[in-house]
């Protein structure tokens, strides 16, 4: 439970495919009774979030788990022939953001950010390196553009605004969290637990 009066918030960190481990950190968070007041994430945080903020229960956790388990690299990142004369095209990305597109639309069960079931903030980054919050509008184009990573996905324009990754000017978005009123703020990190002593395999 958070302090009398406040807030908790969890806050999604980036980190592409190493956010996978989100998904077991939510399952038992939930379990531990941590149920949180809003969400914040950026890059593949800002995905786990928003899914987590349609389905905020168990149920939920097990659909993103299924998700997770059932993506392909080629699902997101096509890289093919026709990809590499595309870059020759547009040589400011080298994906085609469709496969990502393709694999929000077909999970996600809300169509705006404020429709979710609990409050969903997500990071993005404008062309000047400033982080950009998103809490409403088109959930889809909030999330593409939290995931933008320059160079290999496109821009995506909001507001007249061109965002890309959230995490360039945020990865771990804890001010933002903080600045919404959190005074307990839970971080889901990505990647190998710093507190391990041994590598696995060692």
């Amino acid at each position: 439970m958070a302090p009398s009066g406040g807030k908790t918030a969890l806050v999604f960190a980036g980190g592409g495919s190493l956010g996978a481990v989100q998904v077991g950190m939510l399952r038992v968070l939930l379990t531990s009774g941590v149920q949180p007041d809003f969400v914040v994430g950026a890059s593949v945080g800002a995905l786990n979030a928003s899914y987590f903020a349609g389905a905020p229960n168990a149920q939920g956790v097990a659909t993103l788990e299924r998700i997770w388990s059932g993506l392909r690299r080629s699902d997101i990142f096509p890289l093919t022939l026709a990809s590499v004369f595309g870059l020759l095209r547009h040589p400011g990305n080298v994906v085609d953001p469709a496969g990502l597109r393709r694999v929000v639309e077909m999970n996600l069960p809300y169509a705006r950010l404020e429709d979710a079931l609990i409050p969903l903030n997500i990071m993005a980054t404008n062309q000047q390196g400033l982080s950009v919050r998103l809490s409403s509008g088109p959930a889809i184009e909030a999330i593409l553009a939290s995931t933008a990573i320059p160079g290999v996905f496109p821009p995506v324009h909001i507001d007249g605004e061109a965002l890309m990754d959230g995490a360039i000017a945020a990865n771990t978005p804890v001010r933002l969290a903080a600045e919404l009123g959190a005074s307990r703020i839970i971080i889901l990190p990505t990647g190998y637990a710093c507190a391990l002593r041994n590598r696995l395999g060692r």
